[in-house]
């Protein structure tokens, strides 16, 4: 299929799903698959649910929350509490199936409660391709994925968001901080603290795209190799050290291979993957 009749399928899709809640984070393809809900649906016929919590930067959450109003849908915040789970906490390779389950049984609940019909998350085409243990959550509870159904990759969601304006449609992915834990180690809400605030100071100074990888009590920062000289020359160099060990970090260091995403995956074997899959 090409990429308008890929639209046009995406559109029938959410037609035929009449009515529903959308697990909606603000990024790219969240926001793409709301604004396309909304034209196919209309607004009424639709309710974004962000989770609010400590692995979403408040920062975000203000972003996504600004996004669906300026959309002109119902936005409500879940918590799913997944802190609580000591299967999540555990941060072993299917963590974000546990957290995925946690607020995807909170939405099918809200689903049933308000009479909507349909929960749909924003899983696209590509996701297919990769270690995704989300995906599996996804399956459990019966949660739609419109935008992978239709086909659609995420440049060419990034192609249509461009068509609609929409502000995400070039912003970097942007996964939740618990994604920046090492596995293995123990997933608290100081820890993901640690790494907003650390990320947030690494924001003033320019950067875009970059990671705070958290390693027990290490820093270790990614960002792309055209970035490094502007982390690595003082007075920013010594800024960030002061800062990261004010935080609570005992090392700061810079990964030479620059920013990659999902890099810590590195640390699982073929077979945890595939027991996630």
């Amino acid at each position: 299929m090409n990429l308008e009749q890929k639209s046009a399928s995406l559109q029938q899709i959410l037609k035929d799903l009449t009515k529903v809640v959308i697990a909606y984070s603000g990024g790219v393809d969240s926001t793409f698959l709301l604004r396309s809900a909304v034209d196919s649906l209309g607004a009424p016929n639709v309710l974004a649910c962000v989770a609010t919590g400590a692995s979403l930067p408040k920062r975000e959450l203000r972003q996504a929350v600004k996004l669906a109003k300026d959309i002109g849908v119902e936005v409500q915040a879940v918590e799913p509490d997944e802190l609580s789970d000591p299967n999540y906490a555990a941060n072993k390779a299917d963590r974000c199936f546990h957290c995925k389950s946690h607020l995807f049984a909170l939405l099918t609940d809200l689903a049933k409660k308000r009479n909507f019909n349909h929960v749909i998350c924003g899983h696209n085409f590509d996701d297919k391709d990769d270690y995704r243990p989300g995906i599996r959550a996804a399956k459990a509870f019966g949660i739609r994925s419109p935008l992978a159904e239709a086909e659609l990759t995420k440049d060419e969601i990034r192609q249509l968001s461009r068509k609609l304006n929409l502000p995400t449609a070039d912003v970097p992915a942007s996964p939740c901080l618990a994604s920046r834990i090492s596995y293995g180690l123990e997933i608290t809400e100081q820890r993901l603290k640690q790494i907003e605030q650390a990320e947030a100071f690494l924001r003033t100074f320019g950067l875009v795209e970059f990671r705070v990888r958290l390693h027990e009590s290490i820093a270790r920062i990614e960002v792309h190799p055209e970035d490094i000289a502007k982390v690595t020359t003082e007075p920013t160099r010594s800024q960030i050290v002061k800062k990261l060990k004010s935080l609570g970090f005992k090392f700061v260091t810079l990964d030479l291979q620059g920013f990659r995403s999902g890099s810590l995956n590195v640390m699982l074997s073929e077979d945890q993957k595939q027991q996630n899959l």
